[in-house]
């Protein structure tokens, strides 16, 4: 008994010492000097510290020091020579702020200080090297904290900003990775009720989005991603919940989504077979055919 009640004396200030640690960080994030290593080392620490989204956001000048990181390396977008250092200790600034988006506690503050629009630069940028694969990466994942949340808020604040043509670039352009993030993002728009009514309000808006996810098809019948192509499936049979989006698709569905390309992709992937079917359920549903099955052209 002795020996628990000792063990548990140790967990307890073993979890004080923690503590102190994270104020001191926190407190280092205010000196240039310090900020460095603080960054690092809270970044480490943003999983298994539950409450460190509120120290962040309450603690004197931490969020300005934060966005002075993401200020600072605007000169290096353009022209392009940021540096895998730059990059690695930007998105150390960036992990925290995921932290601030994804708590429930700091997200509405998150979003009424506009803080998403100091990273759209970010997803601006078009270079393919590392250090900006890694930054538009580690920026979509803020964003993506924000859409997981499924919070009404967050979507309308979106539809504000130009979210949706950057997703829509990065998942023409972009890596493997930023196309998964980007896409998700976009699906998460679509699934609320009042994303999908502003994507289909105009033609331009709804055609922008086909004319994307019908390249991705293209290019997944080539380099097959189980996982991109779980989300693209998914867009569109959210696409077609809207009738006028649906009488669009009936014309522009890409073949590859009708016949057997991705069978083998999908074999051990029942959820996405089961989006893929009731896809084309519902774009045959209320078709007009001729006497042999076949549909006609609408008039």
């Amino acid at each position: 008994m002795l020996t628990t009640g000792a063990a548990v004396t140790n967990v307890t200030a073993l979890a004080q010492v923690d503590r102190e640690k994270i104020y001191q960080w926190i407190n280092e994030l205010s000196s240039p000097e310090t900020r460095e290593n603080a960054l690092l080392e809270l970044s480490k620490k943003r999983e298994s510290v539950q409450d460190l989204a509120p120290m962040l956001w309450h603690s004197f000048g931490t969020i300005a020091a934060l966005l002075q990181e993401i200020v600072n390396i605007y000169p290096s977008i353009n022209p392009p020579t940021l540096t895998a250092h730059q990059s690695n200790r930007v998105c150390n600034a960036l992990a925290l702020l995921q932290c601030v988006a994804s708590h429930p506690e700091t997200r509405s503050a998150f979003l009424a200080a506009h803080i998403p629009l100091f990273l759209y630069p970010f997803l601006h940028t078009v270079s393919k090297t590392r250090p900006f694969e890694y930054l538009r990466l580690t920026s979509l994942g803020v964003i993506g904290a924000l859409v997981k949340t499924d919070e009404q808020e967050v979507i309308n604040f979106l539809l504000t900003t130009e979210i949706i043509p950057l997703c829509l670039r990065i998942m023409e352009s972009g890596s493997e990775l930023s196309k998964t993030v980007a896409t998700f993002i976009l699906q998460k728009i679509l699934l609320d009720d009042t994303g999908l009514a502003y994507i289909c309000q105009t033609y331009e808006r709804f055609s922008h989005v086909a004319m994307i996810l019908g390249k991705m098809v293209l290019q997944l019948s080539k380099e097959p991603s189980a996982r991109l192509l779980k989300h693209v499936v998914r867009c569109y049979l959210r696409l077609s919940d809207n009738l006028r989006a649906r009488e669009a698709l009936r014309q522009c569905l890409p073949d590859q989504l009708k016949d057997s390309t991705f069978a083998q992709v999908l074999k051990d992937d029942t959820t996405t077979k089961r989006w893929l079917a009731q896809l084309v359920k519902n774009l045959q549903e209320g078709q007009v055919t001729d006497a042999r099955g076949i549909p006609l052209a609408p008039q």
